[in-house]
Parts: C-alpha cells; sequence; structure tokens
C-alpha cells in the first residue's frame, strides 16, 4: 500500500488570536427574538459529530448539517452520514435532500437551513449547525455575494481548455488569480475551480476577495461558531481509520449500488473523495489497497484546506477535540442560554 504521506500543519496548533475569537453576526429573527445557535466547524474525522451530539442531548437542540455531499440521497457511506441510531436520538436537517444527479449548491443550501432553523425555533429547540463545508457554513451565517450569472460560452471554453491541457491546468491557472480559493479547492473539483475563474474573468476580482467582502443583511441566527483541531499525526490517523472503516463498512458496493442506480461516475457527487477512489477500482484501474491509499492522502490534503477555510474567520473559536471538549460544551452553553456574547 502507499504511504499515506504528511501534510505540514495538518491539525497542528491554532493562534491565540483565532482561539479567542468573537461569536458571529447578530441580527434579529424575522420574528423578532434572537435566535441563539452554535456552528461546530473543523476538518474531516476530528470528531465534529460527537461534540454535536453531546450538546444537542444536553441543550434539547436538532443538528442542521452543514455538509455538501450528505445533501445527496444513497451517499451515505462515503460521506459519513450521522447513523440511524444517532438519528433517532436527535433531529438533524438537510441530509438526503435530492437525487444525485440534481444540481444543489451554497445559495440552495443556505435558503433550505434558514428555513429548518425557523422550524426548529418555532418548536421551541435549540439550533446546532454542524459541518466541514465551509462555503456552507458562510452562506447560511453571512450569506453569498451577488455573483455574477453563468456564462455559458466562457464555461464551455474552460471546460474545452481543461480537456486539452489536461488535469490540473485549470486549477493551477486559478491558483495565480486567486490563491486563496486555490488553496481550498480540489484540482479534481472542476465545477467550483471553473465557477472561480469564471467570476475572475467577468468581474476582475477574486471570487475569495468579493465573498470576504459580503455579509448578508439578514442572518438566521446570533451564532457561536466552535473550531475542532487536533495534532497533525493524531487526524491522519483518525483519518486512516475512518477511511478504512468506510471501505470495510461497504462503500465499494455503495459505489457499484449507485452505479446501478444510473448515476455514473461522471456525476459531481461521485468524482468526490472515496467514491471516485472505489469508482477507480470498479473500473479496474487502481487495486483496492491502492484505491484506499490514495482515498485517505487526498483526505489528508483535504482537511488541510478545510483548516486553512476556518482558520482565516477570526471569530471561530478553537478547542482541541479531546482535552478541551468539556471546555467547549461549557462554553456553547453559556453562549446558548444567553450568559456570553
Amino acid at each position: 500500500m502507499r504511504s499515506i504521506g504528511r501534510s505540514r500543519d495538518l491539525g497542528q496548533g491554532v493562534d491565540v488570536a483565532a482561539r479567542q475569537g468573537a461569536a458571529s453576526h447578530t441580527l434579529r429573527h424575522p420574528t423578532g427574538t434572537h435566535v441563539r445557535a452554535v456552528a461546530i466547524v473543523g476538518p474531516t474525522s476530528v470528531g465534529k459529530t460527537r461534540l454535536a451530539l453531546r450538546l444537542a442531548t444536553l441543550l434539547n437542540a436538532e443538528i442542521v448539517c452543514a455538509d455538501s455531499r450528505q445533501v445527496y440521497r444513497y451517499l451515505d457511506i462515503g460521506t459519513g452520514k450521522p447513523t440511524q441510531a444517532e438519528r433517532g436520538a436527535v433531529s438533524h436537517h438537510l441530509l438526503d435532500v435530492v437525487p444525485p444527479d440534481e444540481d444543489f449548491d451554497a445559495a440552495k443550501f443556505a435558503r433550505l437551513a434558514r428555513q429548518a432553523i425557523r422550524d426548529i425555533n418555532a418548536r421551541g429547540r435549540r439550533v446546532i449547525i454542524c459541518g466541514g463545508s465551509g462555503l456552507y457554513v458562510r452562506a447560511l451565517l453571512n450569506g453569498l455575494f451577488p455573483g455574477p450569472k453563468a456564462d455559458r460560452a466562457l464555461r464551455r471554453r474552460l471546460v474545452q481548455e481543461h480537456e486539452a491541457g489536461g488535469p490540473g491546468l485549470l486549477h493551477r491557472r486559478l491558483a495565480s488569480r486567486d490563491p486563496e480559493a486555490a488553496a481550498r479547492l480540489h484540482p479534481h473539483d472542476l465545477v467550483r475551480v471553473i465557477r472561480a475563474l469564471e467570476v475572475y474573468e467577468l468581474t476582475g476580482r477574486p471570487l475569495s476577495e468579493l465573498q470576504r467582502a459580503h455579509e448578508s443583511p439578514e442572518p438566521p441566527c446570533f451564532a457561536m461558531t466552535i473550531g475542532l483541531w487536533r495534532e497533525r499525526d493524531a487526524l491522519r490517523t483518525a483519518i486512516a481509520s475512518r477511511c478504512a472503516a468506510m471501505v470495510a463498512g461497504g462503500l465499494v458496493e455503495e459505489v457499484r449500488g449507485l452505479w446501478m442506480r444510473g448515476y455514473g461516475p461522471q456525476l459531481a457527487p461521485l468524482t468526490t473523495l472515496g467514491y471516485r477512489h472505489m469508482g477507480a477500482h470498479l473500473l479496474g484501474e487502481r487495486t483496492l489497497a491502492d484505491a484506499l491509499a490514495e482515498m485517505t492522502l487526498d483526505t489528508c490534503r483535504y482537511a488541510k484546506r478545510q483548516l486553512t477555510w476556518f482558520r482565516s474567520d477570526p471569530r471561530c473559536r478553537w478547542f482541541h477535540a479531546e482535552r478541551e471538549e468539556g471546555i467547549a460544551i461549557a462554553a456553547a452553553r453559556r453562549f446558548i442560554e444567553g450568559d456570553e456574547g
């Protein structure tokens, strides 16, 4: 099996300023009340779900899942969806929203998540937002900038350049124009890479700059953002264990089943972590051992990009996922109950 490799700064310590960051924006709920929420973010495999479930039980809360892949039906093992037992213990929202062949983006997520927050609040329950999709969390809490409409001709040209220049061409171009966006996008995420290049070509400004400059006029809640971290080696070990467990738990069969349903490997959700790797194995392009090794390495790289994204938010308060779990829970309870913020 190939080496997992080492990613510098994967889960290493967080600076003091970030650890002491303030809570997110405040604005009145449409009903005139202040809805308080706790958002739990961080890299994959760090322990977000565990903390969210503990807090939900303690605070009589429901969980809004901020995950760009868990919204798709039938993508269960490879996305690490909460188990049926976990869903039975705590209500989860924004899971299994659309089939894999339906377009879904951060704007749609934010709209549905806002409605979920209103419904949760109307039932007198607390709100916990949990997920590692940074853009989805930002779209919900801060809104998305009103970007230019899609330019189909420009997109066709970029696709043609990708096909002619090979994998990585457009990502390298994006890195020269918008390094921040390139750092958080995988080179295989062609849809988002093309969108970032499209925005740059149509506006002359980097997508990341426009996103930072825009804030929603009416956030749905007053949120405290908790970031979880682990030491680099511990996180790498957790990622390796999780990837191996997914394969042992039937990820190959899940991919085969999706193909049999008519959801082929060309669909965007099936080009993501785990699905493209096991797809390559099913096509005979990789042994299972090599596919798992590549999946693990790519997941470590993805975790590093997640950390880069969330560390850029000065309002995120960082806690060690294990040693400081109790401190994080206490801080979240104080915030939700109105004793802080």
